[in-house]
């Protein structure tokens, strides 16, 4: 019996270039209605994954299911029911922001009569009034952006698939961007939406994170900041990061604390423990014997971007375990 809370399945999927697996063996659903983020690095395995549920490449092995449907075997039937807006919003830059939302229009088989209606409600939810007849090329960024997301949702799909859609936009318009999304959802619209920036996945429902083509934690924010890292992290405020970081890491390199590993967050460095009072102790007593000025430490609860640089690290150590 099917689940229609499922809106996409994937299953033991697999895409092989040549010798090279962009993406090995990984599994996910997707629910309807929610907000399904898919991070990693560049170079991860996220396009091709998202490529492969457009029915744009084939799999070499596993299966896909879009609205129950399967990927690429019917792909057609799905196409009318589908968004898409890739990292390179494929725009017409020649062509105002009302003639390019004409196009698509066309492109998804809108019938005239209603053409004009569907466009107006495109402008006003994305922001675009009094620049209908601005030549995309005039556009922000963050404008342009907004206008590739109202051709991607002109025919009102079920789904909507978005490929790093706020690379290379200001803070601001990625902030708005996300309310935009927020105002999709609540109208039933299904998002899976890949990114690299950490902040975007704590407005994410669900998640997963993937990693040299394999995926190495999913589910809520929540549930992943709780089951996938082990430990606690240790935040600490010096004037001297660099110093500390240096001193960190020499000393590991002659054999002291091998399992401390150090990361740069802003001003501030985190440090991975699963001993945190001794490892507190030992800290005051290295910057001390480098005369670092410690300014403070204390235990915090990790950010999503400190899970995944955890789970990154740990992946890359089995990877090299392996071999």
């Amino acid at each position: 019996m099917k689940d229609n809370s499922i809106t996409i399945q994937t299953s033991g999927l697999v895409k092989k270039f040549g010798d090279f697996t962009a993406v090995n063996h990984i599994s996910f659903t997707v629910k309807k209605g929610e907000i399904f983020g898919f991070l990693g690095p560049n170079g991860s395995g996220k396009t091709t994954t998202i490529r492969m549920m457009l029915g744009l490449l084939p799999p070499t092995q596993g299966s896909i299911e879009v609205l129950g449907i399967p990927v690429p075997d019917l792909i057609t039937d799905i196409l009318p029911r589908i968004g898409y807006m890739s990292q390179q919003f494929s725009l017409y830059n020649d062509l105002t922001v009302a003639q390019n939302l004409e196009f698509y229009g066309q492109a998804y088989g809108l019938v005239p009569e209603n053409m004009g209606s569907v466009i107006r409600e495109a402008v006003e939810l994305s922001g675009l009034d009094g620049f209908e007849d601005t030549p995309t090329k005039d556009l922000s960024g963050g404008w342009r952006q907004r206008l590739a997301l109202s051709a991607a949702i002109l025919h009102r799909p079920e789904v909507l698939f978005l490929d790093e859609p706020t690379a290379g936009v200001d803070p601001i318009s990625r902030r708005l961007f996300w309310d935009l999304l927020y105002e999709l959802v609540a109208e039933g619209i299904t998002v899976f939406i890949t990114t690299h920036y950490m902040d975007e996945a704590e407005h994410c429902h669900r998640l997963a994170f993937i990693q040299h083509g394999e995926i190495i934690a999913q589910g809520t924010p929540t549930e992943i900041k709780r089951e996938a890292m082990i430990g606690d992290v240790l935040e600490i405020d010096t004037n001297q990061t660099e110093d500390l970081i240096k001193a960190i890491y020499e000393a590991r390199d002659n054999g002291d604390n091998r399992s401390l590993n150090a990361e740069l967050y802003g001003s501030l460095i985190h440090i991975f423990s699963t001993q945190p009072k001794q490892h507190t102790k030992y800290l005051q007593t290295l910057a001390k014997g480098a005369d670092i000025k410690i300014n403070s430490i204390s235990v915090i609860e990790p950010s999503l971007e400190d899970v995944f640089i955890a789970c990154m690290r740990d992946s890359d150590i089995g990877g090299n375990h392996e071999e």
